[in-house]
């Protein structure tokens, strides 16, 4: 089902409005609430995660307004489901920076800055990543005759973009589900680290909290190299978060960059929530894989079944609540 860009344009000022939170945002968070680098207690970076999410659901809530009469809550339940799978799966994300943190022992008073500057490339990667999905979903469409005569008698839009992708995911989260071993001590990305060290010419001292200091040349810090994990870090795991969300608008590019920039935007915020409880949710990555499988079966069988948004959106909270609530009662257990 292909949907003509077009139809974006007429919610223009919605553009605006999803623009306008988030310079104005961005801009208090560096400008005024942070402006001296300082540890983000437990208290203050719970209230920054219910502020950002609160955003979401406002911002979804005029999608709603906006949409209703020509789509009802479908493109509200889009938006919803798209924002949840971000957010489950970023976490995975947010465990893998508190390794780097811990292996360049940052101060988490530096932490903060890390995270923003990381948003910042995010932003950049993830717009890149679903305009162009997008116009590659649009032109893959075919149509083809049923394989089930008996069971489907008409012709099946299958799209080769879309069945790739859900193939990926089904087979990365069932390796997700079964490799769940809590994670290492050490950072396994620093190999790479290591290359990228020899091209740069680096000096300093990760407590300046600067990126780079100039000398007789620009010289980067070892903090800048943390902000280079990061990025590379949130670049590999967009592979699997951003495949995921076409699964719920392959063909509206509004819908699945608003959702993503909004759940990632919270994430620094939900980093300091989850490293308060790191050791509290083990089995959350199992409940990672299990999404990640539904999510790819569900794009895998889209051509010959539908599972509306809202189903997929409750299946996905299901999931995640239950793999927070074994966890809990798991470590209760372990502690009896």
């Amino acid at each position: 089902m292909v949907h003509s860009l077009s139809e974006i344009s007429s919610n223009s000022w919605l553009y605006l409005v999803f623009s306008a939170v988030v310079l104005v945002m961005l801009a208090l968070d560096l400008g005024l609430f942070n402006r001296k680098p300082h540890s983000i207690g437990l208290k203050e970076a719970g209230i920054w995660t219910l502020v950002w999410i609160g955003l979401a659901m406002g911002f979804s809530a005029l999608i709603y307004a906006w949409t209703y009469q020509t789509h009802g809550i479908e493109k509200w339940t889009q938006f919803q489901t798209a924002y949840w799978i971000e957010k489950a799966l970023s976490m995975d994300n947010l465990f893998v920076f508190m390794l780097i943190f811990n292996h360049f022992k940052v101060p988490s008073q530096l932490q903060h800055k890390v995270l923003f500057w990381g948003v910042i490339g995010a932003l950049l990667m993830r717009a890149l990543f679903i305009y162009a999905g997008v116009g590659l979903v649009q032109i893959s469409y075919v149509s083809i005759a049923s394989p089930f005569p008996g069971l489907v008698n008409h012709p099946l839009e299958f799209n080769f973009i879309l069945f790739v992708f859900g193939l990926f995911l089904f087979v990365a989260g069932i390796k997700s589900f079964w490799s769940a071993a809590e994670q290492g001590s050490e950072f396994t990305g620093q190999k790479w680290l290591n290359r990228i060290s020899k091209w740069l010419p680096l000096g300093g001292d990760i407590q300046s909290g600067k990126f780079f200091i100039r000398q007789e040349k620009l010289i980067f810090t070892p903090l800048f190299i943390v902000l280079l994990a990061v990025e590379f870090t949130d670049l590999i795991f967009a592979v699997d978060s951003v495949p995921a969300i076409f699964s719920v608008a392959p063909d509206d590019p509004f819908i699945l960059y608003t959702s993503n920039i909004f759940a990632i935007l919270g994430l620094r915020s939900l980093y300091f929530v989850l490293d308060g409880f790191a050791n509290a949710f083990s089995y959350l990555k199992k409940g990672l894989g299990l999404i990640l499988v539904f999510i790819g079966a569900k794009m895998l069988i889209a051509p010959i079944l539908h599972i509306p948004a809202l189903v997929s959106l409750g299946i996905l909270g299901g999931i995640l609540l239950g793999s927070v609530l074994i966890s809990i009662v798991k470590k209760k257990e372990l502690k009896g």
